[in-house]
């Protein structure tokens, strides 16, 4: 099933794990595995802008996807050149042309993003510009394989929990899965990665383990994505943005189960979600008998 992905986490990378010594409930001595934490600076051409916490994976990605997300390269402006510096912990993104990012840094506004999510007083400007592909397509099938494949496949949030995750997908396969410790780092590293390899974004599926915030909603349709995916729940802003800007919105995408409170004209019901619940009823007995 991992030949589906073209990238996945590495749950087993040395650098983004440590195994930690502690006691249970019943103070028995146990060690477990914690995700490690590491500053990251990034610079603009030659000016400092921001020194993110993260897992320290794909940091060019994530830097790339960090400017995009936050409109700090804008339209006629080309990156050239992307250099990370590993003793250092420092990313330089350089670009065809000065940016106008000062501006825009005098303009910041706290997000609810976990660790440092951030958003500009702009932002809205091309949020407003974007028209997502009305003829894009989710069937009910599709998004029950998905959620399959993600939950199953391996991860750091299997590994050692305390992370977030965002996977791109298409129709039923799901093709980037990255994951940091906020889910902010996760989307930017995606909007890198789709930047930087060419990815249209027309017809993907974006999903992600975290809550379904104005910030999530903005990041998913400037990135071009019709259609977003969570396990987790909804704002209410976050759904007023979703409505405004045409996405499709789910969330509480567990099991069988999942909601919808924008797009819903996107959604093909193919699948029976009682057929599915009977299924997932009898793998979880079936590897509690394994188990046994």
């Amino acid at each position: 099933m991992a030949d589906e992905f073209l990238l996945l986490p590495n749950p087993k990378d040395a650098r983004l794990v440590e195994r930690v010594r502690g006691v249970d409930q019943n103070g028995t001595a146990i060690e477990t595995s914690v995700v490690v934490e590491r500053p990251l600076t990034l610079f603009l051409n030659s000016r400092e802008i921001v020194t993110m916490m993260t897992i320290g994976d794909y940091p060019e990605y994530l830097a790339v996807g960090y400017l995009l997300n936050q409109n700090m390269i804008g339209e006629g402006e080309r990156i050239i050149g992307v250099d990370f510096d590993t003793e250092l912990s420092v990313v330089v993104v350089r670009t065809d042309r000065t940016t106008n990012f000062e501006d825009k840094l005098r303009k910041k506004t706290l997000t609810s993003g976990c660790a440092q999510g951030t958003a500009f007083g702009d932002l809205m400007e091309k949020f407003d510009k974007v028209a997502l592909d009305r003829a894009a397509r989710l069937r009910t099938s599709w998004l029950y394989r998905l959620l399959h494949k993600i939950n199953t496949a391996p991860s750091l949030y299997l590994e050692a929990g305390a992370i977030h995750g965002c996977v791109l997908c298409q129709a039923d396969r799901p093709l980037v899965y990255m994951e940091d410790v906020g889910r902010h780092n996760a989307v930017d590293k995606i909007a890198g990665y789709m930047y930087r390899h060419g990815l249209s974004a027309s017809d993907k599926i974006f999903y992600t383990t975290g809550r379904l915030t104005s910030e999530m909603v903005i990041k998913t349709v400037q990135m071009g994505i019709p259609i977003l995916v969570s396990r987790s729940g909804f704002t209410a802003w976050g759904v007023d943005l979703a409505r405004k800007a045409g996405l499709t919105l789910i969330g509480r995408a567990k099991g069988a189960r999942f909601i919808v409170l924008a797009g819903e004209d996107r959604i093909d019901f193919d699948a029976d979600a009682r057929a599915v619940a009977d299924e997932d009823r009898r793998t979880r007995r079936k590897s509690g008998d394994d188990a046994q």
